[in-house]
């Protein structure tokens, strides 16, 4: 890791960078980016920064939309990707005044500010995080949505659609839908994209646990990684997204995080697994207690179900997540907990058994969120529930340890559900979001552009006439 301005001067020097690319988070979760050549990378930029208009990131209108992005140094890795050769540097995004102050909607600024909160409140001094990315790799996509046309078309080769085509490609070793899970080669097409992908995680220190196949049948692949401090995984999170889709462009192939690309098969979510530390000490073991979780972490996971709804329009930002959001597709759709159980919207792991690796996992959140305002959303809920000792066992949250998915209806009428609709996740949002606004890790004022700006995304694609309206009604 570069730790100085002249270790990174050296750095650019013996690789011979002759670009600088600075990246930038909008408010939807996206990376932008600003260049500059190598030979204007100065001690004074860490200084006075690159200035830049901020309101064209989304983000709520301010009295001056005049920026400057300082960038961390720390961060500075080579693009792997471009001709030209690059180096990529993340960082932050301050307020121009009489002395520049950080910008309080900036994503990497809020996931800090809930870090200092969290050791704030006394309950402990780290959290870490480690998510599973689950996406699909496709051989190629093509979409169009006009006024009078609308559809959308993918293809894999090693999909059960493909067994039928008279083609060089079809070797016969297609994948039956939702039979994909940790498929060997030769049905395992992208096995080596994937291995590719993780050598490149690891080298730009996204430290990866595994890869394999997932569920889906038609390309879907998951990629976990080692547990991380909760800003540095937001971080790393953009980096895998980029790396992952741009090693999987230059294999002239297609990658999307979308929750649900597929009718009819298992869906890409981003689970989260999580604890806290105080001191280096683990606080979520108790031997004694179900599962082998503490006081500490039954309030932690009862803050997380308490607020679960409201958490949803961060964790799960778009009108395609909750089309994953369905029963029979490995994804949870009710308010819960349990061991070992991926019908619940909260799975305690059985297998991790030790203190210092004691744990639970929030199974419905989604990659089209963006990852400094999920886990920053997720930890203050979190917090919320130890501060008011929020015991999931004192609500009808479980534990679940059986199918939720085999319920009868009226079972299922008893026992509360996730949003079916970013409509309904917004709406929960209006009305639960003290917890986002302690400490002033969240503002206000960011909380109500989110969800004005998600309404307007949600009414624009559920006033487009859908395909599958036209098979349902056009004879009428």
């Amino acid at each position: 890791m570069i730790k100085t301005i002249e270790e990174a001067l050296t750095f650019i020097k013996v690789n011979k960078i002759e670009m600088i690319d600075f990246k930038l988070i909008d408010l939807d979760g996206r990376w932008r980016h600003i260049t500059i050549p190598a030979a204007n990378f100065k001690p004074s930029l860490f200084e006075s920064g690159i200035g830049f208009d901020a309101s064209n990131y989304g983000f709520a209108p301010v009295e001056n939309s005049d920026m400057v992005f300082v960038p961390d140094i720390t961060t500075m890795r080579i693009d792997p990707f471009t001709k030209v050769p690059t180096v990529i540097m993340v960082g932050d995004v301050l307020v121009i005044g009489k002395d520049n102050v950080p910008f309080d909607q900036y994503p990497r600024n809020i996931a800090k500010r809930a870090e200092e909160y969290m050791e704030e409140t006394g309950i402990a001094d780290t959290i870490l995080m480690g998510p599973e990315y689950e996406f699909h790799i496709f051989d190629h996509v093509a979409f169009e949505v006009k006024s009078n046309s609308a559809f959308y078309h993918v293809d894999t080769a090693q999909a059960e659609w493909h067994s039928g085509k008279m083609t060089d490609d079809n070797n016969g070793y297609q994948v039956s839908t939702k039979g994909g899970y940790h498929i060997d080669i030769p049905n395992d097409i992208n096995y080596d994209l994937r291995s590719q992908i993780c050598n490149l995680m690891n080298e730009w220190g996204v430290a990866v646990k595994y890869h394999h196949h997932e569920v889906g049948g038609s390309g879907q692949m998951e990629i976990e990684v080692e547990f991380d401090k909760m800003s540095k995984m937001a971080d790393n999170t953009m980096i895998a997204k980029y790396l992952i889709k741009n090693s999987a462009n230059k294999a002239g192939k297609t990658a999307t995080f979308m929750p649900k690309p597929l009718g009819a098969e298992a869906g890409n979510g981003l689970h989260v697994h999580m604890m806290l530390f105080k001191n280096g000490s683990p606080l979520f073991y108790n031997e004694k207690n179900y599962a082998g979780l503490s006081d500490t972490a039954m309030y932690f996971m009862g803050g997380i179900l308490k607020h679960i709804k409201s958490l949803c329009a961060f964790t799960n930002p778009s009108t395609n997540s909750y089309k994953r959001l369905i029963p029979g597709y490995e994804a949870p759709v009710t308010v819960g907990y349990a061991t070992a159980n991926r019908s619940a919207v909260v799975r305690i792991p059985a297998y991790a058994k030790k203190p210092e690796v004691k744990r639970f996992e929030l199974r419905n959140p989604d990659a089209t969120s963006n990852p400094y305002f999920a886990f920053s959303a997720i930890l203050m809920a979190g917090l919320d529930g130890v501060i008011k000792k929020i015991d999931p066992r004192d609500y009808n949250w479980g534990p679940f340890d059986f199918n939720l998915y085999h319920l009868s209806e009226d079972e299922r009428t008893k026992i509360d559900s996730l949003p079916r609709s970013l409509n309904e996740a917004l709406d929960a949002l209006e009305n639960d979001h003290q917890y986002l606004l302690e400490g002033g890790v969240f503002p206000k004022r960011l909380i109500d552009i989110w969800i004005s700006e998600k309404r307007l995304e949600a009414r624009k694609i559920d006033n487009i006439p859908h395909p599958a309206e036209f098979k349902k009604y056009y004879d009428f």
